[in-house]
């Protein structure tokens, strides 16, 4: 229908259509929450375990001034390998810095996702490789409303750093006539007090930015009625075809049972509207069971093949009502035994004085 593409989306997603968002790896979640979590871990690490690392630093960049005299005269060959030796060295000393930072963007993720791994939005497309859709997208309104978050978030954080530092200058001022260890000391000190400052502000920032970030992915997998109609027709089926399917089995059913009415002992009717067809087997049942039943024509049709095949007809209306109301292969109630005894007796006592029917 040419309309459904002016129809507003007014509906929540449905679980189907929120999965396919998912494997795509379309969710909402917030980039600025995983930041700020590994920037909030990076100065946790560094505020215990700081002074321990710049120590390593500083015996590290000692140990490499006192080799340079050494590696001066030294060959290539030897100077590359010592430079590999202290880049391996380095990166060593920096590693558990590095474990922690990935395990809580890890961590980060999962909290807001859950564990999600989709690799087709690195899938290459056409549209990704399309230079007129990359500007499209570079100004699109969710381009623009990135950029005045970041530019927002700068402003914010540069003024509350600026302002942590114009707190701290009295104290600043008297450095230069202290010695070196006091001076390095001052400055960890007050850049710790700046970062703590920043992060509080940035992760306010993140949460906010998270409650957005989930309000426009439930904006953007929104669906309109007609959208919800067909996915329904998809999950659960058409109602014209579900109805049709039933119409066969229906009339596959019907079919069934109306074979079954040539090995009935007799059929009770009520006398036109109800028809049941019994058969009693002494040998595999301890009643007798409905074969068959129906009501107006298809009770016409019963009493029509019970006539073809010479099957008794007997008039009951109460017994016709109540075994009406059992399902194909039930045995017959107990209060009945004794009005179906008495038929069949009848029924068997006919067989008798009429051996061929």
């Amino acid at each position: 229908m040419p309309e459904q593409g002016f129809q507003e989306k007014t509906e929540r997603a449905t679980p189907k259509r929120r999965e396919e968002s998912r494997k795509k790896g379309q969710v909402g979640k917030s980039r600025e929450l995983s930041s700020i979590a590994v920037l909030c871990a990076g100065a946790a690490y560094l505020f215990f375990q700081g002074k321990h690392h710049t120590l390593e630093l500083g015996r590290l960049m000692q140990r490499t001034f006192l080799d340079i005299p050494a590696l001066a005269s030294a060959p290539q060959r030897d100077l590359f390998t010592y430079l590999i030796g202290k880049t391996g060295d380095l990166l060593w000393m920096l590693l558990p810095l590095m474990i922690v930072l990935c395990v809580v963007a890890i961590l980060a993720n999962a909290l807001q996702t859950g564990l999600l791994l989709s690799v087709e939005a690195l899938t290459p497309t056409a549209s990704k490789l399309n230079p007129v859709s990359g500007l499209k997208r570079l100004f699109s309104l969710k381009s623009l409303v990135e950029l005045a978050k970041s530019i927002a978030k700068l402003f914010i954080v540069g003024w509350v750093a600026v302002s942590t530092l114009k707190a701290a200058f009295p104290r600043l001022i008297p450095v230069t006539y202290q010695d070196s260890v006091s001076i390095i000391s001052l400055l960890g000190q007050e850049s710790m007090t700046v970062l703590v400052k920043c992060c509080w502000v940035i992760l306010i920032l993140a949460l906010l930015d998270y409650f957005y970030q989930r309000w426009q992915h439930e904006e953007s997998i929104k669906m309109t009625k007609q959208e919800v109609k067909d996915e329904h027709k998809q999950t659960e089926g058409d109602p014209m075809v579900k109805g049709r399917i039933r119409s066969i089995q229906r009339e596959m059913a019907k079919k069934r049972m109306m074979e079954e009415v040539p090995k009935a002992d007799v059929v009770i009717t009520n006398p036109v509207r109800l028809a049941v067809a019994l058969r009693y087997d002494p040998l595999n049942g301890r009643a007798p069971v409905v074969l068959a039943k129906g009501s107006r024509r298809i009770a016409a049709r019963i009493r029509e093949i019970a006539r073809e095949h010479d099957i008794p007809i007997v008039e009951n209306k109460p017994l016709a009502q109540n075994l009406y109301n059992l399902e194909l292969g039930d045995e017959i109630p107990a209060e009945t035994y004794q009005a179906v005894a008495e038929i069949l007796a009848y029924v068997y006592g006919l067989k008798k004085r009429n051996p061929a029917g």
